[in-house]
Parts: structure tokens; C-alpha cells; sequence
């Protein structure tokens, strides 16, 4: 099967619509309080862990996160393996809560799928460079450039009012590392294969 249709077929999209469906279910169940990566409390409750990313501090911010998703799909899809993108988006949802729990300590709780986005864009660009190296490029280019901007300036105001909270840019930073280590090892883990 071409790379094309493979990222036509149901299958492909499998991930995207479980995290999506994951998520709509979260918020219809009332919102963050009781799901976010809130550090007080991560000990007592571990599902938070992995929860934190799912739940949105409101539609907006939710469907902000999906729309985000179905574009990093469509562009980076065929990139991966679905087995290889699923093991990306726990290594970044991972990176994200760690990072914000041991080296973002002023994070007291974070909300949303954006920190797993960004490490979906690294990964899946570094994945696809051979296929695509000019959109491939261009998308590492632009996540560098918004990262320095976040980490230097801070996130946009007119961000913070269309998700009503905060925009933790810690989240994306350690997102998109985990990304790009993922994304680093399955370059790895392609050239070793036997041709």
C-alpha cells in the first residue's frame, strides 16, 4: 500500500479519533478539575498522569487541540507506523508531565493537548523527512521559531482569552523535546533495519 492511501484508509486515523473521543468524553464529564496534571495531588492520583492531557479548560480550548490534531494528522500521518505514533504520543504525554512536574515547579496544574501536539509535529516531521523534506523542514522550522518566541515573550494574549486560561509554554517546550527524541530514535531504529 502507497504511503497516500495508507493515509486515506480508517485505520490510519484510528489514534487521533480515540484521543479525540477520549477527550469530548472528559469534557462532557464536567471539565478539568478533577482530570488535569495538577502537581498537589499527582502522587495520590497517578491517572493524572495521562488524564491531564485529555481534559480542556473549555469547547474552545478543546476544540482548538482537535483541530490542531486533525491538521498534524493530515500533514504527517503516512509518516509513522500507527503502533510507532501511538508509543510517540505516550513518550511525549510523558515528557510533557515530567518536565513540568521536576523543572517547571510555578506549573501548579496543567490542562490539554497541546504539549502532546507539539511533540507529535516534531516527531512525525523528523519521521517524514525523507518523504517530504521541504514541508518537513519548514514545519521544524516554524515549531523553532514559535518555541523561542513562547520561551522569550511568552504565549499570545489572544491565546489565553480563546482557551480561558493560561497557556503553559513549558508544555509545549518539553513536548516537542520528547518529540524530537522520538523522533531522533525512530531515524535510528530505520537505519538499522536491514534493507
Amino acid at each position: 500500500m502507497t504511503g497516500s492511501r495508507q493515509s486515506a484508509t480508517p485505520a490510519r486515523w484510528a489514534l487521533p479519533i480515540a484521543l479525540a473521543a477520549a477527550a469530548v468524553a472528559l469534557q462532557i464529564t464536567g471539565g478539568p478539575e478533577g482530570w488535569r496534571l495538577e502537581r498537589a495531588v499527582v502522587l495520590a492520583e497517578p491517572w493524572r498522569l495521562v488524564t491531564g492531557h485529555l481534559v480542556h479548560l473549555g469547547w474552545g480550548h478543546l476544540l482548538m487541540n482537535l483541530a490542531g490534531l486533525a491538521v498534524v494528522w493530515a500533514l504527517l500521518g503516512p509518516a509513522m507506523t500507527p503502533g510507532r505514533w501511538a508509543a510517540t504520543v505516550l513518550a511525549c504525554g510523558a515528557g510533557v508531565s515530567l518536565g513540568l512536574l521536576l523543572l517547571s515547579p510555578q506549573v501548579p496544574w496543567y490542562a490539554g493537548l497541546s504539549g502532546i501536539l507539539h511533540g507529535l509535529i516534531a516527531a512525525g516531521a523528523l519521521a517524514g523527512f525523507r518523504r517530504l523534506p521541504g514541508i518537513c523542514a519548514v514545519l521544524l522550522g516554524l515549531l523553532a521559531v514559535k518555541l523561542t518566541v513562547e520561551q522569550f515573550l511568552g504565549p499570545g494574549e489572544g491565546t489565553a482569552r480563546l482557551i480561558g486560561g493560561n497557556v503553559i509554554v513549558d508544555a509545549h517546550l518539553y513536548g516537542a523535546l520528547a518529540g524530537l527524541a522520538c523522533g531522533g530514535i525512530l531515524i535510528l531504529l530505520n537505519r538499522s533495519r536491514p534493507a
